[in-house]
């Protein structure tokens, strides 16, 4: 479980500034998507999705001027059930909230 907030976006839409050159690659099941971590500190940055080859889902915490916590609710999926493989699609498990004290 990574734990991550990740946002879409198409892939041509995404530019890398720096440190492309740490990151590694990790795919497995189908081989489709392409999840990608950073080779010094091990962090989730961002995945080609295999729902959707021609998106990337992106951890918010590696987006510079976003935060995690600038999200009053997000939607946890259950980890399972993914789209391409149920007609049922994703399983929503809970609703992560964050409410500042």
């Amino acid at each position: 479980m990574r734990g991550a907030i990740a946002v879409s976006a198409q892939l041509s839409d995404i530019e890398f500034v720096q440190g492309e050159d740490k990151l590694t690659l990790y795919q497995f099941h189908t081989g489709t998507a392409k999840h990608y971590f950073c080779s010094t500190c091990g962090i989730y940055t961002h995945h080609q999705r295999r729902s959707n080859p021609s998106q990337f889902g992106v951890n918010v915490a590696c987006i510079a001027g976003v935060s995690p916590f600038d999200f009053h609710e997000v939607q946890v999926m259950d980890g399972v059930s993914h789209p391409s493989d149920s007609a049922t699609g994703p399983r929503v498990a809970g609703i992560l909230r964050f409410e500042p004290t």
